[in-house]
C-alpha cells in the first residue's frame, strides 16, 4: 500500500486571489519565489495565477502531506502533494488564529466525494448530518482539521468537489469581532456544536473563499 494511503493532512491550499484583502484585515503575507505565501495556524495559502473551479470560491486545488506522488485529483478537487512538510510557524497575524476548525468541501455527491476522501487520505467518515432543506454535511478528520463535506440540492449529482470555504479559530472572538467592525464580519452567532459561537466574514470584504471565525472548544 502506497504512502500517501497511509497518513495524509492538508497543507495547502491553492487561491486565485488578491493578497490585499487579506494584508487589510492585518494578516502577514510573505514572497516565496513566484507566489505569495501566507501561514495561518496549521495551514498555507499560496496565492496563484490559475482558474479557480468554482464560481463561489477562488481555492484551485490543495497540497497534500504523506507521500512524494499520489492522485491527482480528490473527486475532483486539483491535488498536488508532498513528502513531508514542517507545520508552518505563523507570523504574529493581527487577527489571532489559533487553529483551523475546518475545510469546507462543496459537492454534488456527499457519499461520492466522502469515498474519495476516505480512499485517498485514509480519513474515514465520522458522522452525517441532516441539515434540512435537502442539504447534508459529513465529517472527516484530516491530522488536525475537519474536512466538512457539503451536498446541497441546487448542484447537480454529477458536479465533482471543490474546496469552498474555511472556519479560524480565534481566541477572542467578541474581540476579533469589534476590531474588524460591521462591515466587515458578521454578528456572531450560536453555532451547530454547543456552547460554540462563529461569525462570518462579509463576502464584500474579498477574500476570495467564504472565512468564518469561530470560538476554540468548549472544555
Amino acid at each position: 500500500m502506497s504512502d500517501h494511503l497511509e497518513s495524509s493532512r492538508v497543507a495547502e491550499l491553492r487561491l486565485a486571489s488578491s493578497v490585499d484583502p487579506w494584508t487589510r484585515l492585518g494578516f502577514v503575507v510573505r514572497d516565496s519565489g513566484a507566489t505569495s505565501l501566507m501561514s495561518v495556524a496549521s495551514l498555507d495559502f499560496r496565492f496563484v495565477d490559475e482558474a479557480p473551479s468554482s464560481p463561489e470560491s477562488a481555492v484551485t486545488g490543495w497540497c497534500l502531506v504523506g507521500s512524494s506522488s499520489g492522485p491527482d485529483s480528490v473527486d475532483g478537487i486539483a491535488t498536488t502533494w508532498t513528502e513531508s512538510s514542517p507545520l508552518p510557524s505563523p507570523p504574529p497575524h493581527r487577527i489571532h488564529v489559533v487553529s483551523i476548525d475546518h475545510i469546507v468541501i462543496m459537492t454534488g455527491s456527499l457519499d461520492r466525494t466522502s469515498d474519495a476522501i476516505e480512499g485517498v487520505l485514509r480519513a474515514p467518515r465520522k458522522r452525517v448530518r441532516d441539515a434540512g432543506g435537502g442539504v447534508r454535511q459529513g465529517f472527516h478528520r484530516a491530522g488536525d482539521i475537519i474536512l466538512e463535506v457539503v451536498e446541497r440540492p441546487d448542484i447537480a449529482v454529477d458536479t465533482p468537489a471543490s474546496v469552498w470555504g474555511v472556519v479560524f479559530v480565534v481566541e477572542d472572538l467578541d474581540a476579533t469581532v469589534a476590531w474588524l467592525g460591521p462591515d466587515v464580519v458578521s454578528t456572531p452567532r450560536d453555532a451547530v456544536q454547543n456552547g460554540r459561537r462563529i461569525a462570518s466574514i462579509r463576502r464584500e470584504v474579498g477574500l476570495g473563499l467564504p472565512v468564518a471565525l469561530m470560538t476554540p472548544h468548549v472544555r
